[in-house]
């Protein structure tokens, strides 16, 4: 059984551990999904980015989602980052905090998310997933972050 909650302090280390075990990230990458959870942990009057985590019935974080308000929008928000424990991957955990984070987005009147991610051979899975909860490719930009490495970019419109 598992729960979704805020994060707390104390994931932090299990968080890291998790992103760094799916082998998915550059450490460029790793560097600024580590600044933004400290930033949620370090500064908990911003609005910016939110996190929360999926744990286990002994409460040892399994996955976690970052998703913020974009900035001079009205009801868009993105979709930063999530990871989830490789030996867990398959299950549900990321599907239930992505519709974790959509019901939050729902609550706060949002109307958009937006996620980019890379057109890496590694990224296949990511990008199926993102498909099947409903999110549609809108763009794509050639050579993006590196020759050959697109950024392609999906959305979802949610129901009021």
């Amino acid at each position: 059984m598992y729960t979704i909650r805020n994060i707390l302090a104390k994931d932090r280390p299990a968080i890291l551990k998790i992103i760094e075990a799916t082998k998915m990230f550059s450490d460029a990458e790793i560097a600024v999904a580590t600044e933004l959870i400290d930033i949620v942990l370090k500064r908990p009057d911003q609005k910016d980015y939110l996190i929360y985590v999926s744990v286990n019935a002994e409460d040892a974080v399994c996955g976690y989602i970052c998703i913020g308000p974009t900035p001079a929008t009205e009801g868009t928000f993105d979709f930063y980052w999530m990871a989830i424990e490789p030996s867990l991957q398959g299950q549900g955990l990321g599907q239930a905090l992505l519709h974790h984070a959509e019901q939050y987005v729902r609550s706060c009147h949002g109307r958009l998310i937006i996620i980019e991610t890379s057109s890496q051979d590694k990224y296949y899975l990511t990008r199926k997933f993102y498909l099947k909860n409903n999110y549609s490719v809108i763009a794509q930009i050639k050579d993006f972050y590196r020759l050959g490495d697109d950024r392609l970019i999906y959305v979802k419109y949610l129901n009021q």
